[in-house]
């Protein structure tokens, strides 16, 4: 069975960085996409960050810039790079992984604080 796990949140100051991961894990043909959501209170998710098999990459507009999404194949795992963080980043974050075989899956979920 498919396991994704998030990990890597914590507590910065704002301008601050951080580097969440995501490994996934159980299927056979591999993840078509792999990427980064997150909800602050009151809100709803949203993409942060996705890569695609293909390696192309697409952000959220308020992250672009400041956030990076890479992957190490090999792994299955992924790594979203959090640089210049502000306070409106505060949110967990929530991995996710995506297979055309039995739809997406989500890990457990990483809070993500910046002080101002």
């Amino acid at each position: 069975q498919v396991q994704v796990v998030g990990s890597g949140g914590g507590l910065v100051q704002a301008g601050g960085s951080l580097r969440l991961s995501c490994a996934a894990s159980g299927n056979t043909f591999g993840f078509a996409s792999m990427g980064w959501y997150r909800q602050a209170p009151g809100k709803q998710r949203e993409l942060v960050a996705v890569i695609y098999k293909s390696g192309n990459t697409n952000y959220a507009d308020s992250v672009k810039g400041r956030f990076t999404i890479s992957r190490d194949r090999a792994k299955n795992t992924v790594y979203l790079q959090m640089n210049s963080l502000k306070p409106e980043d505060t949110a967990v974050y929530y991995c996710n992984a995506a297979t055309l075989q039995s739809g997406s899956y989500w890990g457990q979920g990483t809070q993500v604080t910046v002080s101002s």
